[in-house]
């Protein structure tokens, strides 16, 4: 089958679920008003709430979101063959992604821009509140951690990649202080800093100078540096200590002078990598080798399927963006159907041509079957095989394979960048609200909020780590990201169940695919933490065992509070705030 052909299926789909079932939830479901005073509005404070244009809120969702990850699970979930990974981007974007990002924007809208740990209270209780932060707060922490080593990794395998990033950064400030701050025009700029961007990559992949290659510069693979540390972990350290003081700075600046002009850059980005790609497609026309299903011995698709495709199908995170940034920057409450479900959609193309890309790498069959030979090979090889197979489709517009591993790396690396920072911001909340839960204002002040989150993820990213090497502790916690992720959208499909309820609204299209995660997600992570970690297991690992039981604990506990608010019909305690 030509990977073509996976493609327009479902680029197909997208297009008919955005025009029609995302203006019918609009519409009806979610009634959207083009009145509505929106937080943004309301609140506007230059920092955190600020009225911005429909594009630049949407490039900001979208590349808040489309970090890594939906590159990264297709990536790996072909392990399975591509039809499974395939069908579920298709269908949990259209009918869970889309609704889920959709909805949670607009009920943070709704209320005030509040978060949807904030809104968990107002709907089930404070209990359920505090459970539910808990649950958010670790899975930011694992994000922050494991999203500085996948950038620091890329770094250390992609130096020509680096000065591209960095140049971003100060184009980004000028781009919001100059233009974004005054009101003008984003669109030139944005294509001048992205031609700026590309032609450091093009000159970097063929002068070595513009390299920055730490590993080069202390001697080589093999040297020695101080304390006895290698040169490969010693690159692993600075890069990390950089991107830690980097986040720090982003996450606190007000979000129009480098938060929104670089989201606006790497959409830009974006699209013009997607469109490199899908052209690039259609040009060389590649065949699939991969098979459409496999039967393996080590690992169930079902349900590790749902939980191995989190973004690119639906995730838990995204419900933080829509109701932790998006909701404070949204102009127009109509503005939210191209933001939130625009945004699914958009992470959803990016899922297909990751599927496509890895599936049409191999020359034959029998070389895909031995590259994936095990999950857990599936699970290293999964980022780096993307970006080869992305690669791999730019040479059919002549573009030199160097270059264009570098362009997809700068690419891949300016998304994880901008996940990381707006998941460092979105902490640094998170910590606030339950300081004043417990009434320790000090902690609520931003720079000290912010501390704390940086440190927090920066002790566990630095922590012992496994086979990977130095730098590689977030991946202590990373066996429980997907599980946790999707509880996390699981339990925000609830809140928005219960608030479509209390509207007296249809509340099956977000009852449905509530009921299909948590169940799917709940028996995944019995699976994992009963039989896989617990101490009488062959893969025995207490600490895993401790967070994932009381993270699935608190989310069965959140589920049972909700249960019985239906059960006995309580539907008051929460009105729209106008």
């Amino acid at each position: 089958m030509p990977g073509i052909g996976i493609a327009v299926i479902g680029l197909l789909i997208f297009a008919i679920g955005y025009l029609y079932y995302s203006k019918f939830i609009a519409k009806h479901i979610y009634r959207l008003d083009p009145n509505f005073r929106t937080p943004a509005h309301q609140f506007n404070d230059g920092v955190d709430f600020v009225p911005t244009k429909k594009s630049v809120v949407w490039a900001h969702h979208f590349t808040s979101i489309a970090g890594a990850a939906p590159i990264l699970g297709p990536a790996i979930a072909v392990y399975w063959g591509w039809l499974p990974a395939f069908i579920w981007v298709v269908l949990g974007t259209v009918f869970a992604a889309g609704v889920h990002d959709f909805g949670a924007l607009v009920l943070s809208v709704r209320n005030k821009g509040r978060s949807i740990g904030t809104l968990a209270e107002r709907l089930i209780g404070r209990r359920a509140k505090m459970l539910f932060l808990f649950i958010i707060l670790i899975l930011v922490l694992m994000v922050n951690a494991v999203f500085a080593w996948v950038i620091a990794n890329l770094f250390v395998t992609f130096p020509a990649s680096v000065l591209s990033i960095f140049i971003q950064i100060p184009l980004a400030v000028i781009i919001g202080i100059y233009f974004l701050r005054r009101g003008k025009g984003l669109l030139f700029p944005s294509i001048i800093a992205l031609i700026v961007m590309y032609g450091t990559a093009v000159l970097a992949s063929g002068i070595p100078a513009l390299q920055i290659d730490l590993v080069s510069y202390f001697g080589g693979e093999n040297a020695t540096v101080a304390f006895g540390i290698d040169t490969v972990s010693m690159a692993f350290l600075i890069w990390i200590a950089i991107l830690m003081a980097y986040v720090y700075i982003a996450s606190t600046l007000p979000v129009w002078k480098l938060l929104q002009p670089r989201d606006y850059i790497n959409a830009h980005q974006l699209i013009i990598g997607l469109g490199l790609l899908y052209l690039g497609l259609l040009v060389t026309n590649p065949e699939v080798t991969a098979p459409v299903t496999r039967s393996v011995d080590d690992v169930s698709w079902f349900p590790l399927l749902f939980i191995t495709i989190a973004c690119g199908a639906i995730s838990g995170f995204h419900s933080l963006v829509s109701s932790g940034t998006t909701s404070k920057q949204l102009n127009k409450e109509t503005d939210a159907r191209a933001v939130g479900y625009g945004g699914s959609i958009g992470e959803g193309i990016l899922a297909i041509i990751s599927i496509v890309a890895v599936v049409t790498l191999f020359s034959t069959q029998e070389e895909f079957l031995s590259t994936y030979s095990s999950f857990n090979t599936a699970n290293e090889i999964g980022l780096n095989n993307f970006i080869e197979g992305a690669a791999q489709l730019a040479t059919g517009l002549f573009i030199p394979e160097a270059v264009a591993q570098t362009i997809v790396a700068v690419i891949v690396i300016s998304f994880a960048a901008t996940t990381l920072d707006t998941a460092v911001r979105l902490m640094r909340y998170i910590i606030s609200e339950i300081a004043s839960e417990y009434k320790a204002y000090a902690l609520t002040k931003k720079h000290v909020a912010t501390a704390i989150a940086v440190g927090s993820s920066t002790a566990l990213v630095l922590m012992p780590g496994d086979e990977r090497g130095f730098g590689a502790g977030g991946y202590l916690l990373w066996p429980l990201f997907g599980t946790s992720n999707q509880l996390l959208a699981g339990i925000a499909l609830l809140l928005i169940t219960i608030w479509l309820r209390r509207q007296g609204r249809n509340f099956l299209v977000t009852f449905i695919p509530m009921v299909f995660l948590l169940v799917m997600t709940l028996w995944a992570m019995i699976s994992q933490v009963w039989f896989e970690w617990a101490w009488y297991g062959d893969d025995a690992n207490l600490l895993l065992f401790t967070l994932g039981a009381v993270i699935l604990i608190f989310a069965v506990w959140i589920c049972l509070e909700a249960y019985l608010l239906f059960k006995n019909d309580k539907t008051q305690g929460l009105e729209d705030d106008e």
